[in-house]
């Protein structure tokens, strides 16, 4: 099984745009949606949700009553201003409390504990294009590389089971944490640009990171005609990192309409539907031969 991803160093560069129409062409993938922070695979792929798992990322404190004495220690130590009182009672506000533990460590008598708080969730999606996972972190909460990392092994599990021969991952934009847990394991990574100059230097930033964790670097640039000088850069910057160059879409108001209608742009046919298709099949020479 080959585990590419899909990622760029900015957001709105059509990344998920390029994994829906992939996934659409493979046949035989997985897919995972690895941005969890903002997951929309999705909605392109109309995934029917079959299963669903809490996933937990962080804990919060909790006071026992029973076993507090009001000593008030807690709440000297905390940073975050997360431990009240009402006269002699202290409670945690549990949207304030970032888990760190301080309070737990400082209570003379034990009556803090730490629990685990649910921050998101993973998803399995059927779709018609084959299983989907996806992950989905809620409002406010954090460790997103985590859920990340089990959302791929849940889709790397899936994937052995089914046979696929490609685990197709979209991943994060920009270089965080959600980004590096994407990358790690992965064979090949594919960066989507446009012409921009902001995009020229992210390109350069996530290529950087990628090429740390030892995958093959592809690269396609997306809404090509924007900007034709400045796409000679992006190609050009591409060639002294020593990134492989598959390709460029043009722009084409019918990604926009295939989106409305909840569709991979490959489902109908326009000039990016046709360099879409070209790239896939230059995508499949690259890995498996």
């Amino acid at each position: 099984m080959t585990e590419l991803v899909v990622i760029s160093g900015k957001g709105g560069t059509g990344k998920t745009t390029v994994v829906g129409a992939f996934a659409a062409l493979a046949r035989d993938a997985v897919a995972a949606d690895c941005d969890v922070d903002a997951p929309n695979l999705h909605l392109l792929l109309r995934g029917e949700v079959v299963e669903r798992f809490p996933y937990h990322g962080s804990e919060v404190a909790r006071i026992d009553p029973g076993k507090c004495t009001s000593c008030g220690a807690c709440a000297r130590v905390c940073r975050f201003d997360a431990i009240r009182s009402d006269g002699e009672v202290y409670s945690v506000d549990p949207l304030s409390c970032e888990g760190c533990g301080v309070c737990a460590y400082v209570c003379p008598v034990g009556a803090i504990s730490m629990e685990e708080r649910q921050s998101g969730w993973i998803y399995i999606s059927r779709t018609p294009y084959g299983t989907l996972v996806h992950g989905e972190l809620l409002p406010g909460e954090e460790n997103s590389g985590k859920l990340v990392s089990q959302v791929k092994m849940r889709a790397r599990g899936i994937a052995r089971e089914e046979g696929a021969r490609l685990l197709l991952i979209d991943g994060s934009p920009g270089i965080g944490c959600p980004v590096i847990a994407s990358l790690s394991g992965a064979h090949a990574a594919l960066v989507v640009a446009e012409p921009s100059r902001a995009a020229l230097h992210d390109l350069l930033r996530v290529a950087r990171v990628a090429r740390h964790f030892g995958s093959r670097l592809f690269v396609v640039l997306n809404k090509v005609d924007l900007s034709p000088r400045l796409a000679r850069e992006v190609r050009a910057a591409a060639e002294r990192e020593g990134m492989v160059y598959l390709g460029e879409i043009p722009y084409d108001e019918g990604v926009t309409a295939a989106q409305l209608r909840r569709r991979p742009v490959v489902a109908s046919d326009g000039p990016a539907a046709t360099a879409l298709r070209e790239i896939w099949g230059k995508v499949r020479k690259a890995l498996w031969n």
